[in-house]
């Protein structure tokens, strides 16, 4: 019964690994993760299983990678707040330099350009035409004719803007929605 009320408080509050090399070790994982899904991945539309499971096992195998053999809540406390230090870095960089803005958010991607779609941006971000004629029915929109410009957005939402038809030229000019 005793071993239910031992605690080892050293082992729960002294880092058994450096401090410093805990935030090296998330800082390198940190943005080697960044780029690597910067490059690769941008889905249309809402966030997919597929892309919940690649965040879920890439977040295990880089555990190790980043935490080594620690054992301290606070090694994982120091781990967890440099990672969200640079998340935050990179979030305010890029909203005050507008180069690292372009790198950290890509510009909107044209999809569709007066009714025609774009297949070679298809291609690049790997939207098929079926998935892209669903998305934009989700605005209400029913082919593809009937749209002006659509953009990937660098969040992964879609933009329409409509082509003006002949009996709305007196509304409003344009009509953009946003999925």
């Amino acid at each position: 019964m005793d071993i239910l009320f031992q605690i080892d408080w050293k082992s729960v509050f002294v880092p058994s690994v450096g401090i410093l090399e805990i935030i090296l070790r998330g800082t390198l994982i940190y943005l080697a993760l960044f780029i690597l899904l910067r490059v690769l991945r941008r889905e249309a539309g809402s966030l997919g299983i597929t892309d919940v499971l690649v965040i879920v096992l890439i977040a295990d195998a880089a555990q190790n990678g980043m935490a080594g053999e620690y054992k301290s809540v606070t090694e994982g406390l120091v781990l967890v707040v440099t990672i969200c230090f640079w998340d935050y870095l990179l979030d305010w960089l890029g909203h005050e330099i507008p180069a690292i803005q372009r790198l950290i958010h890509p510009a909107p991607l044209l999809l569709i350009k007066d009714g025609r779609m774009l297949r070679r941006n298809m291609r690049q971000e790997m939207i098929t035409q079926e998935e892209l004629i669903s998305l934009i029915r989700q605005q209400g929109v029913e082919s593809a004719d009937e749209v002006k410009e659509c953009y990937l957005e660098s969040d992964g939402g879609l933009s329409v803007i409509k082509k003006e038809s002949a009996d709305s030229s007196s509304q409003s000019p344009k009509k953009k929605e946003r999925l």
